[in-house]
């Protein structure tokens, strides 16, 4: 369906009701919403479509006796009963682990640290010369004398309550035998209760799918909501009459979870202006990302500008943000597996708060400096390993950041804690159109994204440690749609009860992990939704990097893009003006990847060096060349810095004093260097690179050698 209402003098960004132009604000309280007559006669219209749709649909609607919804409530009741008991039996498990560890504190931590600070204190004591002295190594051993006596009382009544504890161990395993026992037979009991109410097949067909979401969408928006909206010019109302008669349309949204906050009115807004904006949007994967973005962006979403910008628009367009992804998919910069996603995939791509500009930025920066990290094959760790390799656990240089960088930009250069972390970490997989949101857990931050094997979490622990914004909540409910969604068409059985649910007036509820208790029509959606799952067979990712959480270096393993270094690519040239030109990858020592330095495929063509972040185990790396007379060269290098105060160590032919050649911060694209003064000696050089102290990456396609009669050239 192809929309081409024109749309006359009104922002897409604009307010959806009289009297609350500021939408981020309406958000957070009531609603008011104030009908001219004109919107009265169109909610008046709503509520009709609504009643006539309810009673059509409640007529053939499928139907259940009251005696096997009975036994289906009855059952999952029995579940939460014996869900909560196994619970209570696994917390009175887990007291006597907690006894144990602070028994084990006691000793070890406490009073073991204690007796190493008594014989460090009467170390001090007998090598005291001064009065002074003694007295200071006194009161330190008194200290630490007082500290054992503490932590001596503290085990005393640690271990009575570990001894009282443990004399309970055997009741406690015993009820959690039982406890367990029982979950597992009301689990038996609540699937059979499932299957007797024979929904699988009644919910199998299509034929209701229109008039159930055309419901469902109608009861979100509110005939009010959608009223106010139309109310304001003919092209509104008119843009709601094409919504509400556009079956495959409806279908489309409700499934993909409908429009922000329920805002219809500038969803179809921002649909339509899309249509008119490009001509492209009738391929497949540009439909779905067209209408994600007018679903997701309609509550505007409020953009993150660099502090000195201040006549930055304030919300993201979401008209620009359609075409920066058209034009990266035709252009094959984004993930090959960007064309294959659902519209509800496509809003966990489109919904970042950066500006438009920076999203190629994004993709540019990566593609220069790791473009390992857009090749390799492990997609878990595809776009967002520049979180491991490039940004450093802490805060302390984040007074650094240049309000001139945006903020993703700066998070890029200083690093930071976990939030930031995250941040970028989710901004660099949806610039490469990967599906990613927040998994904020207790006290940190982490994110989970989409891989082809399913989503995987990052930087924190793994699936049931936190929750995900929007209506799953929890993190196992968002980790649950993910993979019944992954299914495909049977996932449409889950929705079809969910909009009956809609129907039958009951909470909307998406998970059973949920607060919320679900009612008959949502609880039975949730239970078709674990049988779609144990069908497909879907697999739970462990989560990844979680000793990076809070920590700068991991102890994983980390594998290495392998390349083939060929002879083009370790040619080094010169011209007829005696100007040597050396390829990054012509190194003679090292002569393939290992330690610091890896050599990767280069967006440029042929192959870049890459030197990794570190703060210690520094590697050097040389290159032999033939220089065609002896004299001074002015050495330069073309280089992509992620940071700020890097530089490059050069020394020639083994001599002790080296050459300092500072580094551009290019902020992730290709800049050369300044330049610095060498001598070489006609034929046979070694040139030695070497870096030290606490270092940024650095990639590095040539160095450039010209011939000068000893003037340094400086930018």
């Amino acid at each position: 369906m192809k929309i081409t209402t024109l749309i006359t003098c009104t922002s897409i960004l604009a307010a959806t009701v009289v009297g609350t132009p500021d939408l981020l604000a309406a958000k957070k309280q009531k609603e008011q919403i104030i009908l001219t007559a004109t919107g009265k006669k169109l909610e008046a219209n709503y509520v009709r479509q609504l009643e006539a749709l309810k009673t059509e649909l409640t007529q053939t609607l499928p139907s259940v006796s009251s005696e096997k919804k009975s036994a289906f409530i009855e059952a999952r009741e029995a579940e939460i009963t014996a869900t909560k008991q196994i619970e209570e039996a696994r917390k009175k498990m887990g007291e006597i682990a907690s006894a144990k560890g602070l028994v084990g504190h006691a000793k070890g931590k406490w009073i073991g640290g204690a007796n190493k600070g008594i014989a460090a204190a009467e170390a001090k004591l007998k090598k005291a010369k001064t009065a002074a002295e003694r007295e200071e190594a006194k009161k330190d051993l008194a200290h630490w004398q007082q500290n054992k006596k503490d932590g001596e009382a503290a085990l005393e009544e640690r271990q009575a309550k570990l001894d009282a504890a443990l004399k309970n161990k055997d009741q406690y395993e015993k009820t959690l035998r039982d406890a367990e026992k029982t979950l597992a037979e009301a689990k038996a009991a609540t699937i059979a209760a499932v299957k007797d109410l024979g929904l699988t097949g009644q919910l199998s067909s299509n034929k209701l799918d229109a008039k159930l979401a055309r419901y469902s969408i109608l009861a979100e928006a509110t005939p009010a909501k959608l009223a106010a909206f139309a109310q304001q010019s003919k092209e509104r109302e008119e843009l709601i009459d094409k919504m509400l008669g556009a079956d495959e349309l409806l279908v489309q949204m409700a499934v993909a979870d409908g429009a922000k906050d329920g805002n219809y009115g500038p969803a179809m807004e921002i649909y339509s202006k899309i249509w008119q904006a490009s001509d492209k949007v009738a391929e497949g994967p540009l439909r779905r990302l067209a209408l994600a973005i007018s679903l997701e962006h309609a509550t505007p979403i409020k953009q993150r500008n660099a502090e000195s910008k201040k006549d930055a628009p304030e919300f993201v367009d979401p008209v620009e943000r359609y075409l920066n992804y058209e034009k990266a998919l035709l252009n094959g910069e984004l993930d090959p597996a960007f064309k294959n996603l659902t519209v509800w995939d496509y809003r966990m791509v489109v919904d970042g708060e950066e500006p438009n500009e920076i999203l190629t930025w994004g993709r540019e920066m990566l593609r220069n400096y790791r473009p390992d990290h857009v090749t390799t094959g492990d997609y878990r760790w595809r776009y967002v390993a520049l979180v491991r390799s490039d940004i450093p656990y802490g805060s302390q240089d984040n007074k650094y950041d240049k309000p001139e960088l945006q903020f993703f930009q700066n998070i890029l250069m200083n690093g930071g804690i976990c939030g930031r972390r995250a941040f970028i970490g989710r901004f660099t997989l949806r610039a490469f159109g990967i599906p990613t949101t927040a998994r904020p857990q207790r006290g940190h931050a982490a994110l989970v994204h989409w891989t082809p094997d399913g989503w995987v979490p990052c930087l924190g622990a793994g699936w049931g440690s936190g929750w995900t914004k929007g209506r799953y909540d929890k993190d196992l409910d968002f980790l649950a749609t993910t993979q019944a969604r992954a299914a495909g068409e049977p996932f449409m059985m889950v929705k079809r009860a969910q909009w009956i649910g809609d129907v039958a007036g009951e909470p909307r509820v998406y998970g059973l992990q949920s607060r919320t208790k679900p009612e008959f029509w949502y609880g039975a959606s949730l239970y078709l939704q674990k049988g779609v799952i144990e069908n497909a067979r879907s697999k739970t990712l462990d989560a990844v990097g979680q000793d990076i959480a809070e920590a700068t270096e991991t102890k994983e393993k980390v594998e290495i893009t392998k390349v083939t270094i060929t002879e083009k690519d370790r040619n080094v040239s010169v011209d007829s003006k005696g100007v040597i030109t050396i390829p990054a990858a012509a190194t003679t020592k090292p002569t393939k990847s290992g330690g610091k330095i890896i050599f990767m495929d280069s967006v440029l063509g042929g192959k870049q060096l890459h030197y990794s972040r570190t703060s210690g185990g520094h590697q050097t790396f040389e290159y032999t060349i033939e220089a065609p007379a002896a004299g001074k060269y002015q050495l330069t290098a073309r280089v992509v810095t992620p940071s700020w105060r890097q530089y490059l160590l050069v020394s020639v032919n083994g001599a002790k004093e080296k050459v300092e050649l500072h580094l551009p911060h290019t902020v992730g694209l290709w800049d050369k260097s300044e330049s610095v003064v060498i001598e070489l000696k006609k034929g046979k050089n070694i040139l030695t690179f070497s870096r030290e102290g606490n270092v940024k990456g650095v990639s590095i396609k040539d160095f450039t050698l010209t011939p000068t009669s000893g003037r340094v050239t400086r930018k």
